[in-house]
């Protein structure tokens, strides 16, 4: 009996994670970079160049903005501060608001900024919230890593569908469309097409760096601004999931708000 218990064990699925109690941060991940803990922020403009996308700017030795939106969390610009920055294992880069993932940092502590929902997601949150939603991923010019995660995210660890997300094989079935990659030339048009075949009310999803900002390339032409941006390069499946439930109003996040307690709490510890 032991024996055959041993067996069914190995192929039992893996526990569920707990989305409603998930954190922000993951201890294994080198996450976006901070401002290091310590007093006596000072950062060199020079380190600018060191950023592959661009999206750390220094406006003096006390301010400077990151914009997470771009950010590969390659932890380059890290390694080059000489101190003055961290990785901090903060994963959940998503809003969906683009201007809430540029954060501008005076003398290590993030400005104020309150998240601004559109009209579209308050409509598209009313609809999915008790319903879920189905969406249409549309590779656009990218290098198939965003596309692994969001396999993984169906798995047994994770279990996209028990959030009530599903992917459907036509637009014409969908809720959203879901994209990933820098949108080059040749996918501008079948990103338009995917879009305009869906039916509203719906929303247009921006899932990895590339999608969100271009990363290393230029963005291509898109259908519209889209609805939920979600940061990383590429981002984890947990993250994923995580970003849909807040689209959908089934998760309470702020991402300017969880990373100010983030930051404040690691400057009362230090």
């Amino acid at each position: 009996m032991k024996q055959i218990q041993e067996i069914i064990n190995i192929f039992r699925p893996a526990k569920n994670l707990n989305f409603e109690k998930m954190g922000p941060t993951n201890p294994n991940a080198r996450g976006i970079p901070v401002p290091a803990s310590k007093k006596g922020f000072h950062l060199d403009k020079s380190i600018e160049k060191v950023c592959p996308t661009g999206g750390l700017k220094v406006s003096s030795s006390k301010e400077v903005t990151i914009d997470y939106g771009a950010c590969l969390q390659c932890g380059h610009c890290v390694e080059a501060s000489a101190g003055q920055l961290e990785n901090s294992g903060f994963i959940h880069v998503y809003s969906v608001d683009r201007e809430a993932l540029k954060v501008r940092y005076i003398d290590g502590v993030p400005a104020n900024y309150e998240e601004e929902v559109s009209e579209n997601v308050k409509q598209f949150r009313k609809i999915t919230k008790n319903t879920g939603f189905q969406y249409r991923e549309v590779a656009a010019s990218g290098n198939n890593a965003t596309e692994a995660e969001i396999n993984a995210s169906f798995n047994a660890v994770f279990d996209s569908e028990a959030s009530m997300v599903r992917v459907v094989a036509s637009p014409k079935h969908s809720d959203a469309v879901v994209f990933a990659g820098p949108v080059g030339p040749n996918m501008e048009i079948p990103l338009q097409v995917a879009w305009d075949t869906t039916p509203g009310p719906k929303a247009l999803i921006a899932c990895g760096t590339e999608a969100v900002s271009g990363g290393l390339f230029q963005r291509g032409k898109l259908p519209k601004e889209p609805d939920l941006f979600i940061g990383g390069d590429p981002p984890r499946p947990d993250v994923i999931v995580s970003a849909f439930r807040y689209l959908m109003g089934k998760k309470k996040f702020s991402f300017r708000e969880e990373l100010s307690k983030f930051i404040s709490e690691r400057r009362s510890k230090s």
